[in-house]
């Protein structure tokens, strides 16, 4: 049980870190999936407290993530729409021109819901467009570096056994 269960740690790591740039997947929360299940193994040295802290940061990382783009688009100028627009700009880039228009999709989105809003500001647009693309980088770099945190420490606690079973068993 050991084993599956610190296996299913490094896939839900490795998911988690692929779930930060694909929106459909929930990055943050899949890691931290992976950290309870290398803290059940018998052999985990992982404490509690560095599991609640760890908590603390999935959440964190998972409000941020939710307000980042609003917020930064407000900050650049934009309305409701330009936030609306880069919102429905990652789910349509990701499904119809991926890997590319994961990155895009939000800068345009933004940039047409808030032409669709105010015709006659182009660069005002554009530069709300460029909030919100800067706030998708913003928030996808914080939930990568909290996934990749995440990954080390599952690494760190279960290698060592991990090793062990490889070199009896092959």
């Amino acid at each position: 049980m050991d084993i599956t269960l610190s296996l299913f740690a490094f896939v839900l790591s490795i998911l988690g870190i692929i779930g930060c740039i694909v929106p459909a997947l929930p990055g943050v929360a899949l890691s931290y999936a992976g950290l309870l299940c290398a803290y059940f193994t018998s052999y985990s040295q992982m404490s509690a407290p560095a599991l609640w802290l760890w908590l603390g940061v999935t959440v964190a990382v998972s409000i941020a993530d939710y307000f980042l783009p609003a917020w930064m688009t407000r900050r650049f100028g934009g309305s409701r729409a330009g936030a609306i627009g880069a919102t429905v700009g990652v789910f349509a880039g990701f499904f119809l021109f991926p890997p590319v228009g994961i990155l895009l999709g939000p800068f345009l989105g933004a940039v047409l819901g808030e032409l669709l809003n105010d015709r006659r500001d182009v660069p005002k647009a554009f530069l709300i467009g460029f909030g919100s693309f800067l706030s998708f980088i913003v928030g996808t770099g914080i939930k990568i570096a909290a996934s990749v945190g995440m990954l080390i420490h599952v690494t760190a606690d279960t290698w060592p056994a991990l090793k062990d079973w490889f070199t009896a068993t092959f």
